[in-house]
């Protein structure tokens, strides 16, 4: 997993319209970039719509949250519609992205292992560097410490 304080790997991917999004082209913004394991999930699904719900608030501290995991464009504009996100998903679907965070680990569920997308949420500040992290994220207020987190480093 990526250091605080280390440059954000360069990426270009394609969104659920597949629109190309990449970060040479946000300098200057704050970006939240969170990586969640699938779509139309129940963990992933509350977290795409806590961020969705608190859009407003990081649009007033300049931010752009981007979600990013393995599913397709198509999967991403399925789930936007279904549960009325208004927030930008990315498809990595050869997982390039999620090793270059190194979210793209081991794991384990029912004493299977398999590799899969470690929840996971970052903050890129403007000069394109990492300014917090966060690992194995739990869903449950993780929203609203990203929220808090982004006002403490703006002042």
């Amino acid at each position: 997993m990526l250091e605080v304080g280390t440059a954000a790997p360069e990426f270009c991917l394609p969104n659920q319209d597949e629109e190309e999004i990449c970060l040479r082209d946000l300098t200057g913004k704050w970006i939240v970039l969170y990586f969640y394991p699938k779509d139309n999930t129940p963990g992933c699904t509350t977290e795409a719509c806590e961020f969705t719900e608190a859009l407003p608030q990081f649009d007033d501290l300049d931010a752009i949250i981007l979600g990013v995991s393995p599913d397709s464009p198509k999967k991403h504009r399925n789930f936007i519609e279904k549960k009325e996100l208004g927030i930008t998903l990315l498809a990595d679907e050869d997982k390039e992205l999620c090793n270059k965070f190194g979210v793209w680990q081991l794991k384990k569920n029912y004493g299977k292992e398999y590799m899969g997308v470690v929840r996971s949420t970052f903050i890129i500040d403007p000069d394109g560097n990492i300014a917090a992290a966060w690992e194995k994220v739990r869903v449950k207020g993780h929203v609203e410490a990203v929220k808090e987190k982004l006002e403490s480093l703006k002042n």
